[in-house]
């Protein structure tokens, strides 16, 4: 096993093979390649080795980074992989997917003067090296309690209190609306920036630690949080925030006007792009505009081009600069082709006799005084109106609370804009061994950091369960 020397400083990160702009915006296959060993054992090396590593604070989760690089620079990618398991059950999810560059690496210390190592990129390497061998090793589950967990939603948040829980040694089952656990990992990002199969694989882990999922189990419907809280010791509610906003402009209810949600969600989870395979049609247009600038409107917008799009235009009302998409996807949206008309907003949708979408009606905006936010607000400039051609319109400009569990379940505390009032720490709700975190506490965040709530959630429900003196035991039935 190599020592971790460093015989001198690589100021640059070790690029990432990609699929090339002109072929990959014609498939749905992953973009980025991954590093190859050689290339994964060179970035490793990049590594300070911090005794006070700043990185692993701005990690939601807590993933003790320098240790796991240090094992991937001597080549011990099983240690390396069990590192990051201490505290990520989703490391092939979290290496493409998260915003490393506002959280871990931009608290890298190397970053002050060169390229902040790239701990996305090993963490996706590490995870990849593992599926590559098989299943991999499972981790250690405590012996079982005689508590039983029901945790409503399997996006990352409530995928990772169940796999901390069942960890602990606890009976989880997870109620999942949709057909397919996985939440917005596999209704809402695209399959060119996460492959389907690397979900389900580490959703079977859970399964193989005795996780229980059921699917097509809409609460509130068919049960509400009193009959759950019958039956079980804690309740954890992770839905996210997937009630789609609009903008209350004219012409939205035109055939060919999408919210991003339902349009991703036919690409995503229905297979629409496979279309006649999978039964679920798309409407296709060769004129598309896209609303919003966020991480759902690129991936919108790049979906849309692979659709078979002549041109995808992204209509966003602040800068590029305030652009608050990744980096990352919005230098491949560019190479792809993507057109931004930046500083702009739309004031209404035109649509022709048959009642479809003809075009949409623009105007240009100046950026003046600083809003709550800390960006520039937007404001309209007289007179400068204009319209793009468009066969089909997508809003991307962000999601809400749906209130299908909390209309169910009047006692449980909820924020002006309906979302649920749980402490931050903890993810304690106003009703007792009920916990919540995620999209549907912060409203739309990253995967990361909802997974970080759920970690803190089942910290504190297994003390709940176990050591709070003043819970009573329950009569289930």
């Amino acid at each position: 096993m190599e020592p971790f020397t460093r015989k001198k400083i690589i100021p640059k990160k070790t690029p990432i093979p990609e699929q090339i702009p002109a072929v990959r915006r014609t498939n749905f296959e992953e973009v980025t390649l991954g590093y190859s060993i050689e290339q994964a054992l060179r970035e490793a090396s990049r590594c300070l080795q911090c005794k006070e590593p700043l990185c692993v604070t701005g990690c939601p989760v807590g993933v003790p980074i320098p240790r796991f690089i240090k094992a991937v620079h001597e080549n011990d990618l099983a240690y390396a992989i069990k590192i990051i398991k201490e505290a990520n059950l989703l490391p092939a999810v979290c290496g493409r997917v998260c915003p490393q560059e506002n959280q871990c690496e931009k608290n890298c210390t190397l970053s002050k003067k060169f390229d902040a190592v790239a701990i996305g990129r090993l963490e996706r390497f590490t995870a990849d090296w593992e599926r590559l061998q098989g299943n991999g090793k499972m981790p250690y589950c405590a012996p079982a309690t005689a508590k039983k967990v029901a945790i409503i939603g399997s996006g990352p948040s409530g995928l990772t209190c169940a796999y901390d829980l069942a960890k602990l040694g606890h009976s989880v089952t997870i109620y999942e609306a949709l057909h397919e656990a996985g939440g917005v990992l596999v209704y809402g990002i695209p399959e060119f920036r996460l492959p389907k199969a690397i979900v389900a694989r580490e959703i079977e882990i859970l399964k193989r630690m005795g996780v229980t999922i059921i699917t097509n189990a809409v609460i509130g419907k068919i049960m509400t949080i009193d009959e759950i809280m019958l039956e079980f010791d804690a309740c954890y509610i992770g839905t996210g925030a997937g009630l789609p906003r609009f903008m209350h402009i004219p012409g939205e209810n035109l055939n060919g006007v999408y919210s991003a949600n339902e349009f991703l969600t036919r690409i995503n989870l229905m297979r629409a792009y496979r279309f006649p395979e999978y039964d679920s049609p798309v409407r296709k247009g060769d004129h598309i505009i896209v609303v919003g600038g966020g991480n759902v409107a690129m991936d919108s917008a790049r979906t849309a081009l692979r659709l078979g799009a002549k041109d995808v235009t992204m209509v966003y009302r602040r800068s590029l600069s305030e652009l608050p998409a990744r980096k990352e996807e919005v230098h491949h949206a560019e190479e792809e082709g993507i057109v931004f008309e930046l500083c702009t907003n739309p004031v209404r949708i035109l649509g022709n006799r048959d009642g479809h979408v003809s075009a949409i009606e623009c105007i240009r905006m100046d950026l003046c005084e600083l809003d709550a936010s800390g960006r520039k607000k937007p404001k309209p400039v007289p007179g400068s109106e204009f319209t793009i051609p468009a066969n089909i319109v997508i809003i991307a400009v962000g999601t809400g609370a749906n209130p299908l569990i909390t209309q169910s379940s009047g006692d449980i505390a909820l924020t002006k804009h309906k979302y649920i009032v749980a402490d931050e720490d903890t993810g304690k709700t106003s009703r007792p061994g009920v916990y919540a975190g995620g999209d549907i506490v912060t409203g739309a965040a990253t995967v990361i950091s909802a997974m970080g709530a759920g970690r803190k959630a089942a910290e504190a429900m297994h003390d709940y369960m176990t050591n709070d003196p003043a819970r009573k035991e329950k009569t289930r039935v």
